[in-house]
């Protein structure tokens, strides 16, 4: 079906408005139809024509104002609708089809107990797919939904329930304003748990089958909801607008977390069986705080088209950061950010698919969907918090509040909310904005030195640097720190003038001070830019690293070390005695995880068999030693182990743990940490389907069969590839999260003998592959399914004949596109390596 663009959203949005909706849903079928019934009011010029989209199975009658609509006129999901009045009456009766994928109205039967749970995903343009819609961002309406449910089912939509006039008949109280793409509900068996907070009900939902789950982080969840809710009181003078505040773990779900007013979605991952990190239960919190900052950026004032979108992300993000640090016991939430959700920003941005956070254009809703990544997320999140650092705080949360008050309950752009913020601080931002939201790609900030006779330095510049294809330099306020080896820290703050000196600005406060110290730019991690270290600092870096007490400025130091290696401007093999000296001594978890799951992906890609082997022994060797180290049955010791696991090759130690031989004190190897090994022994070729099948029979769970699935995918048998390339080629009936697992355990480093031969066919296949799936779908399974080990100049030519087809879906293309790019980075890293060797 195509795909809504600009044009003609604007067109229909200059000739209607509409007034409401009113949707009455028929869920008791028991088979893969449900009937939706939709009245639409709503003002038009009059003689005006326009259409409704609706995505049915069945379109059984339509009505414009009392004459009938022929159904045969409903074309790739848009029955036009002609003559229209003033005045305007809708009505669309429709048997739609549930969804496996994560969109439209998903269902899902819990294999843990045979119920049947179903939640409405209207994002980004799925509204369709459950009632007849006009389906742009900026025709906001209240909607009145009714739904007829299995009596012994639960249902809560966005509203709160006004009446259940009878057994199964549920009818809810108009919302406000909402875009269609925030329209939702939830319907089965729920288990459910209440509380209220300043006058707000809460509500906290998930299957029966995870309610132990959810009943035993209760009291963490409900707390950091109340804590959340109250900072942003504080922040905003508006408080929440949307009545009650639900939030429901629902299962496979295709984000994180859905902002819904009144009925947030989560993944219900987020419920955990198992043993966790503190990073783990932080991310939790970072996503409630996201999407509660949505119901302000987002919900409350909407942006007018998807080219905004980062209004919505960016916002979220950096407000989703600040208020957990602020608010929560996640203080060091800004760690994390800085460790892992800039290292997503940083990577997104270097592509060859990279876009501004604020594009001057997005042409249809599909485009729209391939910008929801780390540059509307991260990188727009961190050019706010520069911003913010700019602007000083006061006069930004004055410009927000302002910008609330101006578009409450309608929809906003981003010269709206410059006006806004500019009236606020007094500051034409018209600069700032072109040279941050509206150019691509990242800074490079070099620290150069030079030291005199007496070991002073004569001279510490910042030189700022951009790629030569996006030459924009930007403004830059960062902190400058300054770490020496008695221990001592000294840090200040800069502007970085990028029109002064050809981006170089000159630290004068340290002119004549010794030059025995680690010199760290944008300390604090105040801007979006990549850092490189003087070579007097680089050389410090193993013996400071372990002793720096601020692990902010360790997790920079991190990310400085691993961006070199992924650049090829540093070898792997150098991070990894990085690794092995300094990680056995890391306190900080998120640090810790990060560091191993990020170096394990270089390893993997960047270096020959022989040499990788000899790497992995060192990860697992460093890994073994934080282990031991690590407090028992805390985070560290959960995060060594899982690093053990996926880097060892000893099968029989593996096995062990497996059989509770050799556990170390305090590490419960519990159902997911169960998988973790398997999945590794698996892959070492010491475990096969019969151990995948009783694991699977212990587990008889929904996250146990997306386990199985991936470690099916991974044995290292022809038969088993074969299945599990039928599955992410050709099957549509497995749900998107099978799907996936199966994608994602496909190809191992391992075995590059044995999945040989799909190299090729991934290239020939997975342009008929995306066409049988959703965008959204289609576009992970892509990218989850590229031969990522396959790191040779024939898989690279391979990838540009198929980009050179003018046929691959939006996503496919970006998928490619991508994936080749970290192949080339490998290829380089690899040549380099080659060339030093030989040297």
């Amino acid at each position: 079906m195509p795909s809504l663009n600009h044009v003609e959203a604007s067109a229909r949005g200059a000739s209607i408005t509409v007034e409401s909706y009113q949707v009455d849903l028929d869920l008791t079928d028991p088979g893969d139809r449900f009937r939706s019934a939709s009245v639409i009011r709503f003002r038009a010029t009059p003689g005006a024509e326009t259409f409704v989209d609706v995505k049915p199975v069945t379109l059984r009658s339509a009505r414009l104002n009392g004459r009938e609509l022929d159904p045969a006129g409903l074309t790739d999901g848009r029955l036009p609708l002609t003559g229209l009045a003033a005045d305007n009456t809708l009505t669309v009766d429709a048997e739609m089809g549930y969804s496996n994928t994560g969109e439209g109205l998903h269902r899902f039967v819990d294999p843990a107990d045979g119920e049947t749970y179903l939640y409405a995903m209207s994002f980004l343009d799925e509204a369709p797919r459950i009632f007849a819609a006009f389906d742009q961002p900026d025709l906001k309406a209240p909607v009145t939904l009714s739904v007829t449910a299995p009596p012994h089912w639960l249902v809560a939509a966005n509203g709160e329930v006004a009446a259940t006039p009878r057994p199964g008949r549920w009818e809810f109280a108009p919302t406000q304003p909402l875009a269609t793409y925030f329209v939702s509900l939830i319907a089965g068996p729920w288990h459910v748990r209440r509380d209220t907070h300043d006058g707000i009900p809460l509500g906290l939902w998930c299957r029966r089958s995870l309610a132990e789950h959810l009943d035993a982080d209760l009291d963490e969840i409900f707390t950091i909801t109340k804590q959340c809710l109250d900072r942003f009181h504080r922040l905003f003078v508006e408080r929440y607008p949307f009545g009650k505040y639900d939030q429901a773990f629902v299962p496979e779900f295709n984000a994180a977390a859905m902002e819904n007013p009144g009925l947030v979605t989560l993944r219900d991952d987020y419920l955990f069986r198992s043993a966790v990190t503190d990073t783990q239960r932080e991310l939790r919190a970072t996503t409630i705080a996201h999407e509660m900052a949505h119901q302000w950026f987002g919900d409350l004032v909407t942006m007018s088209w998807w080219d905004d979108l980062w209004l919505n992300e960016s916002f979220a993000e950096y407000l989703g950061t600040r208020v957990t640090a602020e608010a929560t016991r996640f203080a060091r939430a800004w760690t994390t950010f800085a460790m892992r959700r800039k290292a997503w920003g940083y990577a997104a941005d270097q592509r060859p698919s990279t876009h501004p956070v604020a594009p001057q254009e997005v042409a249809d809703a599909a485009q729209a969907l391939l910008n929801f990544d780390g540059i509307s997320y991260a990188k727009g999140a961190s050019a706010l918090r520069q911003l913010v650092a700019w602007l000083g705080d006061d006069a930004f949360l004055a410009g927000l509040n302002a910008h609330f008050a101006a578009h409450r309950f309608g929809n906003a752009t981003l010269a709206d909310l410059l006006d806004s913020l500019g009236k606020a601080s007094g500051r034409d931002l018209t600069d700032w904005a072109e040279r941050w939201l509206r150019r691509p790609q990242v800074n490079t900030l070099r620290t150069e030195a030079v030291v005199d006779a007496g070991g002073r330095w004569a001279e510490v510049a910042v030189r700022q640097t951009a790629v030569e294809a996006y030459p924009v330099l930007r403004p830059h306020r960062i902190g400058v720190g300054r770490y020496a080896p008695d221990g001592t820290a000294h840090r200040f703050e800069v502007d970085l003038d990028p029109d002064a000196d050809g981006g170089r600005t000159v630290l004068a406060e340290l002119a004549g001070v010794p030059a025995d110290a680690l010199l760290l730019p944008n300390d604090g991690d105040l801007t979006f830019a990549k850092v490189r270290l003087d070579p007097a600092s680089a050389a410090l870096v193993p013996t400071l690293l372990p002793s720096l007490a601020d692990p902010l400025a360790r997790a920079l130091l991190w990310r400085e070390a691993l961006d070199a290696a992924t650049d090829g401007e540093r070898p792997v093999p150098g991070l990894v005695d990085l690794i092995a000296t300094a990680l056995p001594a890391e306190t900080e978890v998120i640090i810790a995880e990060d560091v191993l799951t990020l170096s394990r992906s270089l390893v993997d890609r960047y270096l020959d068999a022989p040499t990788r082997q000899a790497a992995l022994a060192r990860l697992a060797d460093a890994c073994a030693r934080l282990l031991a180290s690590a407090p028992a049955g805390g985070s560290l010791q959960l995060a060594g182990a899982r690093g053990l696991i996926g880097a060892s090759t000893d099968a029989g130690l593996l096995a062990g743990w497996l059989a509770g031989d050799g556990v170390p004190a305090g590490l419960a190897v519990d159902t997911e940490l169960r998988w973790a090994v398997l999945r590794r022994l698996v892959v070492l070729g010491a475990a096969g389907e019969p151990e995948v099948a009783a694991e699977l029979a212990r587990d008889n769970s929904a996250a146990g069969a997306e386990r199985a699935a991936y470690c099916r995918a991974a044995l290292p048998d022809a038969g088993a590839k074969r299945a599990a390339w039928e599955i992410v080629t050709r099957t549509t009936e497995l749900s998107n999260r099978l799907v996936e697992a199966a994608a994602e355990g496909f190809w191992q480093p391992e075995q590059a003998e044995l999945t040989g031969p799909y190299v090729e066919r991934y290239f020939a296949e997975m342009p008929g592959a995306a066409r049988l799936r959703t965008a959204w779908v289609a576009e992970r399974v892509a990218a989850l399914a590229f031969p990522r080990y396959a790191v040779a100049q024939p898989t690279r030519e391979a990838a540009a004949a198929l980009l050179a087809r003018d046929d691959l879906t939006a996503g496919l293309r970006r998928a490619v596109t991508d994936a080749d790019d970290d192949l080339r980075r490998a290829l380089v890293a690899r040549t380099a390596m080659a060339a030093t060797v030989a040297a």
